[in-house]
């Protein structure tokens, strides 16, 4: 066998706790909501806190992680959602879903383990994958080389662009005044989350109400001129 030829196959090691129980309100790149914590919880072979002996010294974490719930389809072309999805550029020029290998890579801040019951749990911030996510690995992010002041970004040269807005209804605001201490925590993630826009760049028109499913919510909102309006919060667990 030459090496074109090799192939490998990987398990996960953890899996992701996430308050986004859907694809639909992720945000597009880690870091953009720190609002978004939560966890990597260890499968039970790799749930020994000898296996991060040291890592107390790292701020942030590299997650190599799985697509679990793209469509399975490789494509060597794809609509980045920067460019609107109007505007097609090769799969490896992007960081699209929709890869040979279903894999992806987040730098996500590092807040801890935490081992209860018998698990083990790496708390994270900054979160951009879906609940149930599959970890491959993890490793620590070392800022002397994978920090590089000189590297160009391409067409994601700078950060998206201001958010929008946030606000809420009087029946929004009563809810989250009812959840007592996670109010503020639940506040900060609807506002982060919703600012960046998950729309689709083909559904930007005003009006229409959408459901974004964040931690134990469906959390119903609109866009009016260009402001995000939270209509009302569904428990749904």
């Amino acid at each position: 066998m030459n090496a074109s030829d090799a192939s490998m196959s990987i398990r996960p090691v953890a899996r992701v706790v996430s308050p986004y129980r859907e694809k639909f309100g992720v945000p597009r790149q880690p870091g953009l909501v720190p609002a978004a914590q939560g966890y990597l919880e260890m499968l039970p072979e790799y749930a020994a806190v000898e296996a991060f002996e040291g890592i107390e010294g790292f701020s942030h974490l590299w997650v190599i992680f799985g697509f679990h719930l793209s469509d399975g389809q490789p494509r060597l072309r794809v609509r980045p959602p920067r460019l609107g999805g109007n505007e097609e550029l090769g799969v490896f020029a992007t960081r699209s879903p929709f890869r040979p290998n279903g894999l992806g890579l987040s730098v996500l801040r590092f807040q801890g383990l935490e081992t209860a019951e018998g698990r083990l749990r790496v708390a994270v911030s900054g979160l951009d994958m879906v609940d149930g996510t599959p970890v491959y690995d993890i490793k620590p992010y070392v800022p002397y080389t994978d920090a590089l002041p000189a590297a160009r970004g391409g067409f994601a040269a700078e950060p998206p662009a201001a958010g929008l807005q946030v606000s809420f209804s009087q029946e929004a605001e009563a809810q989250l005044s009812g959840l007592g201490e996670t109010a503020p925590g639940i506040r900060r993630l609807i506002e982060q989350s919703l600012a960046l826009d998950p729309r689709p760049a083909y559904q930007r028109g005003d009006g229409r109400i959408y459901g974004t499913r964040l931690s134990a919510y469906d959390v119903r909102w609109r866009v009016e001129a260009g402001r995000v309006i939270v209509e009302r919060l569904v428990c749904v667990e």
